[in-house]
Formats: structure tokens, C-alpha cells, sequence
């Protein structure tokens, strides 16, 4: 008997049919656009408000360049840059007493912190200035010897009065960066032969400093502001010179608004440079830093002409 071996065969095998493609459809954040409409009408609200104002907006750019206004520019940023000074090596001096195992100056390091962190920057500017009550004069032997009166000036008042204070938050600051550096440094550094100060200074404070740094310059862009308050010692610095142009030209209120004009630039370029600064110490803690400001600006501009093209 013959076995016919022919079969009849169907449609060529396919594989079976997978299961549908997910169309995702993006959650809509109604939220986000309601509270975006209210942020723009607030923003939009303001402006016009000021706006329509009884305030002469024209005497602003007709004194923004003032002698007396730049001069003013002047002496605030020096006199940030030398309290800072006196902030950032009294803070580094207290923080390293801080530490200290010796109790006396661990004491005398707190003492301070707390003195100087527990009274407003305008009482210790009055009290600096007034202290001729106390001494009547000052005598350092064969150096000098004068009036108390005549050797606290404006200037060496605003120093004192904003330096000191300044020191006893740098003190934290510095304190909160040494001990953020792992004691098996300290350790490995001892047995090396090295002592403490140089210790401190080539193996604990350079690794601090990535902890250090965005303080200090929240510090600085803060010292800038609180340098206004020196008017009250007859210091003459951006907001005095302020003041005095606008009682001699009847636009008071237009010369604060000048003042903040010249304190919001003068804070910008400070957080600019606060960033590379930060970037800078940031090298030695990431495999690869974030791109600046500017570099992504480029690689946006290369990108929007490569999709032209």
C-alpha cells in the first residue's frame, strides 16, 4: 500500500503576534500651569503697581552714575573685601581653638562664638563706636597713645564691628569643614612624621575647603549687604551717599531703589564668581564637573545649528 507523502502546507509559519505597543500618554499637570498663570498675573500685578506709582522713575538713571554713588560702590566693596578678611583668618584662628584639646583655648573659642553670634551686628557697631565712655584713651606705650575718640574712626569702627562679628560665623564654618575631613587623614599625615600645623596646612584644610567654600560665599554676598548698616558710625558707603542725595534732591525713595539697583548687580557678580570658585575645589570629588553657564550656551548654539543645516 502507497502512502501518499504529499501534505497539503498552509500559509508560511509566522511568528506569533506580540502584544501591543503601550501608547503612554503623558500625565497633565494641571496644577502646574494654574499656579504658573497666577505666579505671572502676581509678577505682572507688581510691576504695573509700581508702575503707576507716585515715584519719578527718571531720577534713578540720572544718578545711577553719580561721583558720589560710584564712590560709594567703592568703599563698600572694600570695606566687604577687608571685614571678610578679618571673618575668614579670626574664623580659621577660633575654629582651629575650637578644636583644640587644650580647654582653656577650646573655652575662650566658644566664648567668643557665643558672645559675638548672640548680639546684632548694629549693637556691636554702636558699642565699638561709643566705647570712649569706658576708655578715654588709648595707650600702647612707645607705638601710640591718643584719644579714644580720635583713634576709633568711622572706618576702623565699621572693620571692627563687622570683622569681629564675621569671624565667629567663620569659626562654624571652618569648624564644620576641618571636621568633615576623615580622621584617618590626620592619622596617616602624624605618621608620616608630620606635625599639626603642617598637617592642617597640606593634607586637612585643602580637603576642607570643597565644604568651606559655599558658605563663605553665601558670607561675602551677605557681609556686601550688612555693610549698610555702618551709616549709624557716620561711615559714608553706597547707602549713605544714597540717603544724602536723596534729602538734597527731594527723591528719597527713588535713591533706596538706586541703592538696590547697585546691591543686586554687585551681588550678581559675586555669585558668579562664588560658582567657579566652587566648581574649582568641586574637581577632586566628581568624575567629571557640570557643564558652566557658558559651555552650555555653545553646545546649545552648535546644537540649533547642526538641526539648521
Amino acid at each position: 500500500m502507497t502512502v501518499d507523502t504529499d501534505k497539503t502546507t498552509g500559509p508560511a509559519d509566522t511568528p506569533p503576534a506580540g502584544p501591543e505597543a503601550i501608547k503612554a500618554v503623558p500625565v497633565r499637570h494641571y496644577g502646574r500651569y494654574v499656579s504658573a498663570l497666577i505666579a505671572i498675573a502676581l509678577f505682572v500685578a507688581i510691576i504695573s503697581a509700581f508702575a503707576q506709582g507716585n515715584i519719578n522713575w527718571g531720577a534713578v538713571p540720572d544718578y545711577f552714575f553719580d561721583d558720589r554713588i560710584i564712590t560709594g560702590v567703592w568703599k563698600t566693596l572694600l570695606l566687604t573685601v577687608l571685614s571678610m578678611l578679618i571673618g575668614i583668618v579670626g574664623g580659621i584662628l577660633l575654629a582651629v581653638m575650637r578644636l583644640s584639646k587644650n580647654p582653656v583655648t577650646s573655652t575662650i573659642a566658644w566664648f567668643y562664638i557665643w558672645f559675638f553670634r548672640g548680639t546684632p551686628v548694629l549693637v556691636q557697631l554702636v558699642v565699638w563706636f561709643n566705647l570712649g565712655l569706658v576708655f578715654t584713651y588709648i595707650n600702647l606705650g612707645p607705638i601710640y597713645k591718643d584719644y579714644w575718640s580720635s583713634f576709633m574712626t568711622p572706618l576702623l569702627t565699621a572693620l571692627l564691628g563687622l570683622g569681629l562679628n564675621e569671624a565667629a560665623y567663620m569659626a562654624e564654618i571652618c569648624r564644620a569643614g576641618l571636621l568633615s575631613v576623615d580622621e584617618g587623614q590626620t592619622e596617616a599625615s602624624h605618621a608620616l612624621g608630620m606635625s599639626h600645623a603642617k598637617t592642617l596646612r597640606r593634607i586637612v584644610i585643602p580637603q576642607a575647603m570643597r565644604v568651606i567654600v559655599p558658605p563663605t560665599g553665601n558670607e561675602v554676598i551677605n557681609m556686601l549687604k550688612t555693610t549698610s548698616l555702618v551709616s549709624v558710625v557716620q561711615f559714608a558707603e553706597l547707602f549713605r551717599y544714597a540717603q544724602d542725595i536723596g534729602q538734597t534732591s527731594g527723591a528719597p525713595v527713588e535713591m533706596y531703589f538706586l541703592a538696590a539697583a547697585w546691591y543686586l548687580i554687585l551681588t550678581s557678580v559675586l555669585s558668579v564668581g562664588q560658582y567657579y570658585i566652587e566648581r574649582y575645589y568641586a574637581r577632586g570629588s566628581s568624575r567629571s564637573l557640570p557643564a558652566t553657564p557658558l559651555q552650555k550656551i555653545k553646545a546649545n548654539m552648535l546644537s540649533l545649528g547642526s538641526w539648521r543645516r
